[in-house]
Order: C-alpha cells, then structure tokens, then sequence
C-alpha cells in the first residue's frame, strides 16, 4: 500500500480529503493548530492552494499547512486566518 504522506525537507504532510490540488505549493503558511477548521475557499483566493495536516521536523509540533500558488494569498491567509 503506497503512503498518503509527503515528506519535505521541512515537514511531515498528509493531505486533505478536501483539497481539490494535492500539489505543495510554493508559498506556505504553517499555523500551529492541528484541530482548527480552516475552509481555504472562504478565504476568497485568485490562485490554487492546498491544506495539509502537518509535523514541524524541526520541533515536532504539529499544526496544519496552507501552501498557495500565488504569494498574496499566502499574506492574505496569515493576515485574515483566525483560530477558531
């Protein structure tokens, strides 16, 4: 059976159901919330993204990775995304 998880040289990822693009994009914004609800489409965004459950190798910690196409999403998510 082949892993669901993607290894990068900066995290553990393991993909939404949810995500209609299970592509790590450029652009990426780690939040340390592993159980909020983030609904990425809300937010409104011109370029693709993804969501992905994520572990920080460097500490461990765990949260969720929002990775976007286009670099003013990734500042419009880190400004307007709130824990809920």
């Amino acid at each position: 059976m082949a892993s669901l998880a993607i290894t990068t040289s900066h995290y553990k990822l393991f993909p939404s159901p949810r995500n209609e693009h299970r592509v790590v994009f450029e652009y990426e914004v780690f939040v340390p919330y592993p159980y909020a609800l983030i609904d990425l489409p809300s937010f409104g965004f011109k370029g693709k993204y993804s969501l992905f459950a994520a572990c920080r190798l460097k500490d461990m910690k765990m949260g969720q990775l929002a990775t976007f196409e286009q670099v003013d999403d990734a500042i419009h998510f880190e400004k307007n995304f709130t824990p809920d």
